[in-house]
Order: C-alpha cells, then structure tokens, then sequence
C-alpha cells in the first residue's frame, strides 16, 4: 500500500467517526409516517456542536483531495 493510500484509509475513519459522533436533527419515525419535519428549522449551532461541524467539513475536504491524489497517482 502506497502513503496515500493509508492516509485516505485513516482520514475515511476518522470522517465516518465524526458524521456518527453528530447528533440528528429528525427523528427517523417521523420520515416514514408522514409528519410535519423541522429539517429545515433556523437553528444556529453552538458549542461543541459548531466545533464538530466545522471539523466534519474540513475532514471532508482532506477526504476528497486524497481520493483525488490518489486517482491520480
């Protein structure tokens, strides 16, 4: 295995890690019986809720720029 091949292997971990780690904003049930869903509700994030957020997406990005690496090379 190649280094950017490890590195994608450890940064896909960590990514699926920190999307479990986030909390869900709808409950599963409600998707299947049809109720009124606050998916799209104003809600700013705070916290540690923000910090995680915010590493997700940064994670993310490190993901796709070393799968692209990784096509390339």
């Amino acid at each position: 295995m190649r280094i950017e091949d490890i590195l994608l292997l450890i940064v896909a971990l960590f990514l699926i890690t920190l999307v479990v780690m986030q909390s869900s904003k709808d409950n599963a049930a409600n998707a299947f019986s049809g109720e009124k869903s606050e998916l799209f509700n104003n809600q700013k994030k705070r916290g540690f809720e923000l910090i995680l957020n915010r590493v997700t997406a940064g994670t993310s990005v490190v993901f796709i720029l070393l799968s692209v690496l990784a096509m390339i090379s």
